[in-house]
């Protein structure tokens, strides 16, 4: 894997920490009735659970693409789906900040940029690893 690579997966593995803090104040929440309303609870349990699935998921497209084999400038397209983690959670919850807002804010804008990235990257990962596979039948 290249190095760079490696330290980005390092720096992800960390993130978790994040993802893991996240998941106590959603616990708060629950239990101590915060005053939140029903979209801002909603928005930030959704965020939550997609910054927990698409870091896995990037560690695993990283993982992937450097085990099979997939050229460098290929494997690139995972740090995209870890930029997703990022950008996608980040629109959940930063549109819903403020007291009580009645739907999303103009940040719900990161949301859907990452859902191009977090598509694109995809599509790039998933071709890289299928010609990576048609090079080693020949």
């Amino acid at each position: 894997m290249d190095p760079i690579l490696t330290i980005v997966a390092g720096a992800t593995i960390l993130t978790v920490i994040g993802i893991m803090s996240g998941g106590t104040f959603l616990l708060r929440i629950a239990s101590r009735g915060l005053p939140f309303n029903g979209l801002q609870k909603t928005f930030f349990r959704a965020g939550h659970a997609h910054a927990g699935v698409l870091v896995l998921l990037g560690l695993v497209s990283l993982l992937l693409v450097s085990a099979v084999g997939v050229p460098t400038p290929w494997q690139w397209a995972s740090v995209g789906v870890l930029a997703s983690a990022l950008l996608i959670p980040g629109g959940f919850f930063l549109s819903v900040l403020g007291r009580d807002p009645q739907r999303p804010g103009r940040a719900i804008a990161l949301l859907w940029a990452g859902a191009v990235v977090l598509a694109a990257s995809l599509l790039a990962v998933g071709v890289g690893v299928i010609l990576a596979g048609v090079a080693a039948l020949g």
